[in-house]
């Protein structure tokens, strides 16, 4: 291994059940209970980790939270059905191509936590845009 990567991000959420329910039908698959407050989604070779903290330990969340997950799909349209479908607290009107060439759409969780799946083969991984 030449340098860091990422293997496992937390997402905090406020009722594990809810969450498990949400991202199992987004992603089509029912991930695992790894402990009673923590379910892991693998997506690729990272971990999305759903973590409900006690009520004492939780932070309070900014109204809008810079901090995105950005999911690779291979089909975004039937994703964009299954996040619509799964009770998002919200998402975009539409599935968009931005000016550096991903088609996506951006999505908060139950719990206020935004996503935004990306089409896979119009991934931008650095470079020269347009």
């Amino acid at each position: 291994m030449s340098g860091p990567r990422v293997f496992r991000l937390i997402q905090p959420v406020d009722d594990i059940g809810v969450a498990v329910t949400f991202y199992a039908a987004v992603f089509g698959d029912p991930g695992e209970r790894v402990a009673v407050n923590r379910h892991y989604f693998t997506c690729g070779g990272v971990v999305l980790a759903c973590v409900e903290a006690p009520p004492e330990h939780r932070e309070p969340r900014p109204q809008r939270d810079p901090r995105i997950v950005y999911l690779a799909v291979e089909d975004v349209e039937e994703t964009f059905e299954r996040v619509r479908a799964a009770a998002p607290r919200w998402v975009d009107d539409a599935i968009e191509t931005q000016f550096w060439g991903e088609r996506s759409f951006y999505a908060d969780d139950p719990f206020g936590n935004p996503l935004c799946f990306v089409q896979e083969d119009t991934l931008y991984l650095g470079g020269p845009v347009g």
